[in-house]
């Protein structure tokens, strides 16, 4: 029997070749890329894993993949755009292309406009089987007369309805620097980004799956959202962490 709510000290590979078909409701992940980060020399089958995903994700999952692109020799790899149209090779719809918008500054630039971004692309499984919008304040009134174009280039009204008062969130998310320097890892997801996805894409009891668990993020927002959880992470060291952080006051 598959153990569910641990984090096996593995190559993702192997976790998921002992899953059956359509095992997991939500993949949260941010894998390592382009070799921004030591991860204790680990590199891993991108390819692959992306095969493995689509065939554990249940019909109407989801898999929310955070990538970037590193800038070498003057030119951004593409590593990104390339991952997301290889995720729509293997039978997944790109539900959104949503942006982890940072709020700070990692490095200043001298050649360029800060970059400030990571993509978070979305993808489903089918139609997203769960939504979950979170919602904000919002100062937008009821319009009765708006103002749209037609595919034509022409103008016609319509009457455009909000909830008065408050609205979904929109796909950038600005998100904060959870800066814990105890956590020993050099790329841990923020609390916040991991939390709010796995809100958003599925419900209690759920089981939500990190490839590349890292510090056990994905886990503990998991945990404090009542979902099961399952984590790969090949670095035992990492996987310490992680178990330290869940069981030893990490919540």
């Amino acid at each position: 029997m598959f153990e569910v709510n641990k984090i096996y000290n593995e190559d993702c590979l192997d976790t998921m070749a002992r899953m059956p078909d359509g095992f997991v409701d939500l993949t949260v992940t941010s894998p390592p890329y382009d070799n921004l980060r030591d991860y204790k020399g680990y590199s891993f089958d991108f390819e692959s894993v992306a095969k493995e995903l689509y065939r554990v994700t249940k019909q109407g999952g989801v898999v929310v993949w955070v990538v970037g692109d590193a800038t070498i020799k003057g030119s951004e790899t593409g590593t990104s755009f390339r991952q997301a149209l290889f995720f729509k090779e293997c039978g997944f719809n790109l539900h959104d292309t949503m942006i982890y918008y940072k709020s700070w500054i990692p490095f200043p630039m001298h050649t360029r406009y800060q970059q400030m971004f990571e993509y978070m692309f979305v993808f489903s499984k089918s139609k997203p089987k769960t939504f979950n919008g979170i919602k904000i304040e919002s100062n937008t009134k009821k319009i009765d007369n708006a103002t749209g174009r037609n595919p034509d280039g022409t103008l016609s009204k319509f009457k455009y309805k909000t909830g008065i008062g408050s609205r979904y969130k929109d796909n950038v998310w600005k998100i904060k620097r959870d800066f814990k320097r105890e956590i020993k890892h050099p790329a841990k997801f923020p609390e916040q980004l991991a939390n709010d996805h796995i809100i958003s894409w599925s419900n209690e009891n759920d089981l939500v799956y990190d490839p590349f668990m890292g510090s056990g993020t994905t886990a503990k927002m998991a945990i404090l959202n009542n979902r099961n959880y399952i984590g790969s992470e090949i670095s035992k060291e990492y996987c310490e962490v992680a178990e330290n952080r869940i069981s030893n006051g990490g919540l």
